[in-house]
């Protein structure tokens, strides 16, 4: 685990419930200091609608769980439990799962200050583009709750030598007051503070050489639910004494320099007999993620060639890395590759189609029709596609499209149509809230149709439009999968998906559609969950249940402490707050299926794309944790 931004140096246990409960989903958690054990620690758990909370014994020789494995740091203990999925369990079997680290908010909005990047990875930035007097701050990996001023400097120069460029580290703390500083001289309020003093006032090396703080060495890793303050360092204007552009251009212009490093094989689109089913002569599938047209004819070259990527989501938890949403970028289809592009739709298993253009635009034909008119029926060679639904919407048309193969005796599929009508021809919608609203319906369609394929997307060239659309998906994606307080990266997201497809995302105005269409997702989330959990502790208030008092439960010292909680407790006494649990290698696996969060489908019925939909109740159960076999030390 690379980062320690689950640790939160300063909340209470009630504090710890509010956030998981009010920001986290089903597997969020956090560490804290305990406030009735001082030295030691507490992991915090959200589980379902509950959190679990579980006592970490920091015994001055090592770290456990009152019995159980031993480790050296808090970061290794909370790794281990994070990738052993199955350890942690209630007397009734149910797993507590480690998912998601619910991070610490930035302790400030400025663009260097990098978080949890490593002191080898500062190094590494910094040597390889920064230039002398480059600076970032990052969080402490070795003492949690400090920071570490990482500086490009200059050797000193010997004879006949030119000076060399190494990487200052100072470490910067955090006191208990709220104050930081360097290890001595002045103390300031805010780290932003400190880093303007010793601009203004270089500090100096023991060996004499003076740390320049001459230029930001700018982080795009950002805390999502701290996106509407980096909007607003990004829409800043630079000082005039500086050159006058705002920093979604230097972004996007550091974005645009890397596509040097993504020229990678278009050969199979540059063919002789391909290059008349390409829209545009110069805008062609990568080889490597290509979509290859499997029934072709052998004799026929080029027969198997679509100008189509996969483009492939991937999400990161801890080490594990595992593949999530995938989608295929195409271009409009032109009079001579409807064919092909229906063999793709069906061999694909695709029964969502997003297409954000107009068939025309500005007298100019954008994509060929390739669906019959309302009631129709038409073939295109062997699959026959009718129009059996149109509906109209504020922003877009959805229809229902019956296919089937005319070769072949197997069931009709339905293919929903997506077509967003409300793009302008040049630039990007005023505001997200249409498009947010566009992509929900998309989501319902696909999450509520089982062992489903890719979600087909296209424009016109298939890379503009159809690149921001994919971007903002993903990006909603793994904040819907990670809560509201995970880290994303819209740079990094859309570097990963150029990767796939060249020239995703084509402008600075897409560049910063995509900031707007998080920030507004994240807002509205925000605001769901918050209305949601008023409206259970109402519930709870007024309830006929009465919740029994809990029992002294730390009656002996070699016992793991954990306690599943509503959000009245009042302090963090164990005899109020914790109960008794032991860990063990289980021999069988199990995990509540009530998952609530606001993520897409996770717990919703599965939706009607015409407009139907639920949501299930929340149902959170008592629970009674204990030792199991083998793990550790018999608590009776």
């Amino acid at each position: 685990m690379t980062s320690r931004r689950w640790f939160h140096p300063n909340i209470t246990g009630i504090e710890a419930e509010q956030l998981l409960l009010t920001r986290g989903v089903h597997g969020s958690f956090l560490a804290r200091p305990s406030k009735s054990n001082p030295g030691d620690f507490t992991l915090s758990i959200r589980r379902n609608n509950e959190v679990t909370h579980i006592k970490i014994q920091n015994s001055g020789d090592y770290y456990d769980l009152y019995g159980g494995e031993k480790f050296a740091t808090l970061a290794e203990l909370v790794q281990y439990y994070t990738e052993q999925h199955d350890l942690l369990r209630e007397r009734n079997g149910d797993v507590i799962e480690l998912k998601y680290p619910l991070n610490c908010k930035d302790p400030t909005s400025e663009r260097w200050y990098h978080g949890h990047l490593s002191g080898r990875d500062a190094e590494k930035l910094l040597m390889d583009k920064g230039k002398p007097g480059s600076f970032l701050v990052r969080e402490s990996q070795s003492k949690p709750g400090d920071f570490v001023l990482s500086v490009l400097t200059n050797e000193e120069k010997h004879e006949n030598v030119d000076r060399k460029t190494k990487v200052t580290h100072v470490m910067i703390r955090y006191q208990q007051d709220g104050k930081y500083d360097v290890g001595g001289g002045e103390r300031f309020d805010t780290l932003a503070d400190l880093v303007d003093h010793y601009k203004k006032n270089p500090m100096v090396e023991k060996s004499g050489i003076v740390v320049h703080l001459k230029q930001p060495f700018n982080a795009t890793r950002i805390n999502a639910a701290n996106i509407e303050n980096r909007v607003k360092e990004l829409n800043k204007v630079a000082d005039n004494s500086e050159k006058p552009k705002q920093g979604f251009w230097e972004e996007f212009e550091v974005l645009q320099q890397q596509e040097c490093k993504l020229l990678y094989p278009r050969k199979e689109g540059q063919r002789a007999e391909n290059k008349s089913k390409n829209r545009y002569k110069n805008i062609l599938p990568f080889d490597t993620t290509r979509v290859e047209i499997r029934e072709a004819d052998t004799d026929v070259p080029g027969s198997d060639y679509i100008n189509a990527n996969y483009i492939r989501s991937m999400h990161e938890e801890g080490r594990h890395v595992e593949e999530g949403k995938v989608f295929i970028a195409t271009q409009g289809c032109l009079q001579n590759t409807v064919v092909d592009f229906w063999k793709m739709v069906y061999q694909e298993n695709t029964h969502v189609i997003v297409m954000t253009t107009k068939e025309m635009e500005r007298g100019r034909n954008k994509c060929v029709r390739y669906w019959p008119d309302f009631n129709a029926t038409k073939e295109f060679g062997k699959v026959s596609v009718k129009n059996v639904e149109e509906c109209p919407a504020q922003d877009y048309i959805l229809r229902e499209l019956e296919v089937t193969r005319l070769d072949r005796r197997e069931l009709v599929r339905y293919i929903w149509h997506y077509q967003y009508l409300s793009w302008p021809d040049h630039g990007v919608p005023n505001e997200p809230g249409g498009v947010l609203s566009f992509l929900e319906q998309v989501n319902r369609t696909q999450s509520a149709i089982p062992d489903t394929g890719p979600i087909v997307v296209h424009c016109s060239a298939g890379i503009g439009r159809t690149g921001t659309i994919i971007v903002i998906d993903i990006l909603i994606d793994i904040i819907n999968r990670q809560g509201l307080d995970c880290d994303i990266d819209i740079p990094k997201t859309i570097q990963r998906v150029r990767q796939q497809r060249s020239g995703m995302v084509q402008t600075e105005a897409q560049y910063k559609f995509i900031y707007m269409a998080v920030q507004q997702y994240i807002d509205t989330a925000q605001k769901r969950l918050e209305e949601e959990q008023r409206n259970k502790m109402k519930e709870r208030e007024y309830s006929n249940i009465k919740y029994p008092q809990m029992t002294n439960a730390r009656s002996k010292s070699n016992m793991t402490c954990v306690s599943r909680s509503s959000s009245v407790v009042t302090n963090d006494n164990p005899s109020s707050v914790y109960e008794n649990l032991n860990i063990k290698n289980p021999k069988t696996s199990g995990s509540s299926s009530n998952t609530r969060s606001f993520s897409r489908g996770a717990s919703l019925p599965a939706p009607d794309p015409w407009g139907a939909c639920g949501a299930l109740a929340p149902d959170p159960l008592a629970v009674d944790l204990t030792w199991g076999e083998g793990g550790g030390p018999d608590p009776s």
